[in-house]
């Protein structure tokens, strides 16, 4: 069958390329977001990065919650597209946003009613709480907005259409950065907000995307975002995807949640801790951004081809996805190295913050390649193959069982320097390597898990 964007056609690492670009550009934008939050809160003061840092944990934890469901939603829409199958995909979509919708409601409600009670999780400093405190008030209306957007785009990047997800996230991303610099420091008559500045300019920039999702879903001919779509019923469908998403929603929620505990570690070492950790946090996304392209595009290009049911092809395949990966993790390390000067000399920290900021972004140079590699497996390659269940397994025995005891026994057990804990909190990617390893060379990933005649009878 003839795919209408030409890629069953092309040879593989044409077609690898043509997705992996556009992603590459969206996460690079995303990266420059988190770092335009920080370079300007540096000059509002070291309390202000620490407090929306801390804050921004909430964010990603539910930025995981949405990936996870968006994931589960690719990995069956992607294989259904393969198969040609584009109601099966509108029924997914909606199933989705139910999820989204529900999870993203709660997120919201707490925000706004209790959010010094989830500061509280993270620092006992009262500057801290306050601050952070009115910076998750503001973010209640972006999470909403983010439940619909994350699912729609997830859609669309499932069945090719990459660039328009791209282009929907670069007017996100460009409105938000204009509309932080108004608000974080007064510009054009408006109130000098500082970190509220910064949650207020999300929230709008979010509704700006979700306004634009519904302009791009009112011209397409295929896969609109449409609130009928909530109301689609199909048994088996819904019960593939709680089968297949919730192992991923688990997965990836129980490593952000494990990942924000690293946090909660360093945010009770000092605020010099946090806030060297903030600068390292940035620097690292964009060193990643390449890797986890190529994880995402291979997870697409792959689940393509398996709807097609030409497994050994996707075998074959995902071999090419793991060596481009070694090579962009590598390119991430480096890239890494090559910022860290140039983040010393602009960071206005104190002396213990940068000592610490140096040290830790050497460890990140090689901590890069291990993220790369399991990220390509786990989320990209073998959710392809419809095997969500070993990453939940894996990433919660890792983080959970190892890394974050592991952290608290160091930081307030035998009460370790900073830098002895932060080096043994990143040793969680490289534990996990030879379970991860041995189950892709089994091949007991790779599944064709589209079904036939889903509305027969309707």
């Amino acid at each position: 069958m003839e795919k209408k964007n030409g890629i069953r056609n092309d040879p593989f690492y044409p077609q690898i390329f043509r997705l992996v670009l556009p992603i590459v550009i969206q996460n690079l934008l995303s990266a420059a977001v988190s770092s335009a939050d920080v370079v300007m809160l540096n000059y509002v003061g070291q309390s202000s990065i620490s407090a929306v840092s801390l804050a921004a944990q909430y964010a990603n934890v539910l930025f995981m919650v949405f990936y996870g469901l968006g994931t589960g939603a690719t990995m069956l829409c992607a294989q259904y597209y393969g198969k040609g199958d584009m109601r099966a995909i509108q029924a997914v979509e909606g199933i989705a946003l139910r999820f989204s919708l529900g999870i993203a409601l709660v997120f919201a409600g707490f925000a706004l009613t209790v959010p010094e009670g989830m500061m509280r999780l993270f620092t006992d400093d009262g500057e801290l709480i306050a601050i952070g405190a009115s910076y998750l008030r503001f973010m209640s209306v972006s999470y909403l907005c983010w439940g619909i957007t994350e699912v729609y785009l997830a859609v669309l990047r499932s069945i090719g259409r990459v660039m328009i997800s791209t282009l929907l996230n670069a007017l996100a991303f460009s409105a938000n950065i204009m509309l932080n610099a108004v608000f974080i420091f007064g510009l054009f008559g408006a109130p000098e907000l500082g970190a509220a500045g910064v949650a207020i300019a999300t929230s709008l920039s979010r509704l700006i995307e979700l306004a634009a999702c519904f302009a791009v879903s009112f011209f397409s001919r295929d896969i609109k975002l449409d609130f009928r779509y909530l109301f689609m019923k199909n048994r088996l469908l819904f019960s593939d995807f709680v089968r297949l998403s919730l192992p991923a929603l688990g997965n990836d929620v129980s490593w952000s949640v494990a990942f924000s505990m690293y946090s909660v570690i360093m945010g009770h070492l000092g605020t010099d801790a946090v806030a060297a950790n903030s600068f390292v946090v940035v620097v690292r996304n964009f060193g990643t951004v390449l890797c986890f392209g190529m994880a995402s595009a291979g997870g697409i290009l792959l689940g393509n081809i398996i709807g097609e049911n030409r497994l050994e092809d996707a075998r074959k395949d995902a071999g090419k996805v793991m060596k481009l990966t070694v090579i962009t993790g590598a390119v991430g390390g480096l890239i890494v190295l090559a910022a860290t000067p140039f983040v010393l000399k602009y960071a206005q920290l104190t002396d213990t913050a940068m000592h610490y900021l140096k040290y830790m972004l050497l460890i990140n140079t090689y901590y890069v390649m291990g993220a790369a590699v399991n990220t390509a497996l786990i989320a990209g390659v073998f959710r392809a193959g419809g095997d969500s269940r070993f990453g939940f397994i894996c990433d919660t025995v890792d983080m959970w069982g190892y890394a974050v005891p592991l952290g608290f026994l160091a930081a307030f057990v035998l009460k370790l320097p900073v830098m002895w804990v932060y080096f043994l909190l990143c040793t969680d990617e490289f534990v996990k390597w030879p379970w991860v390893i041995r189950h892709y060379r089994s091949g007991k990933w790779l599944h064709n898990i589209t079904r036939d005649d889903l509305f027969e009878g309707e």
